[in-house]
């Protein structure tokens, strides 16, 4: 009986140390990856429950990527900050200060993952956000209404509040040459791998169910 007790407390321990060892994953994105109920209140969404129908076929949000991710890589989640129409740097459409919603802004409100995934730029491409130039010191607040010193900053702040996360910034397709170029250098000059994502199905510019899977596909294919 005394063997039984110890061997199902071993078991217990065990269990136990497994669970807390899976890894937790933060997300700081836009539109994309936003979901109503899962971002903090206040942040703007595009993927509602129940869905709208003229927007999307997402009506799940099991149906998101980044669920697919925490759900089949064997993650946790933790705090997901995706605000609709953000933009890395602080200009917005219309020429509008985006400073509220901007990635520069919410860096700092991702808890302690293990891991995080950085998704934007989407925005700042689509708005016409003016580039600026490449800025890896001396970055003044005017600055942060340009992209490149923006997107510097960002990752700045980012490896200075998670110095022992695994960062990934994830590049959409279909962004402009310049902003796609220069997520790659100015992640490149940080040590901050990217995934460049490809042929990702959407509707009114937005991951539809299918491409929610194949963003889940690509993602999971580079950090494994």
């Amino acid at each position: 009986m005394k063997k039984l007790i110890l061997l199902l407390v071993l078991v217990s321990v065990t269990f136990t140390s497994w669970a807390q060892t899976k890894e937790t994953v933060a997300i700081l994105g836009d539109s994309y990856s936003t979901y109503e109920g899962f971002i903090p209140t206040g942040n703007e969404i595009w993927y509602f429950q129940p869905q709208r129908d003229d927007r999307t076929d997402v009506n799940d949000v099991k149906q998101t990527w980044w669920w697919k991710v925490v759900k089949e890589g064997g993650f946790k989640l933790g705090v997901n900050d995706s605000y609709s129409g953000a933009t890395i740097c602080y200009t917005g459409y219309r020429d509008e200060d985006y400073t509220k919603r901007s990635f520069v802004q919410r860096l700092a409100n991702l808890g302690s993952p293990d891991i995080l995934f950085v998704f934007g730029g989407t925005n700042d491409s689509w708005a016409g956000a003016p580039l600026g130039e490449f800025k890896y010191t001396d970055i003044k607040h005017a600055d942060l209404f340009c992209f490149r010193p923006a997107m510097a900053y960002m990752l700045q702040g980012l490896l200075s509040h998670y110095p022992n996360t695994k960062i990934y910034v994830l590049i959409n397709d279909g962004l402009s040459k310049e902003v796609t170029e220069a997520m790659k250098i100015i992640s490149k000059h940080y040590s901050v791998p990217t995934i460049e994502l490809s042929g990702i199905d959407k509707k009114g510019g937005h991951p539809t169910i299918k491409g929610m899977e194949q963003i889940k596909q690509q993602v999971l294919a580079h950090i494994r």
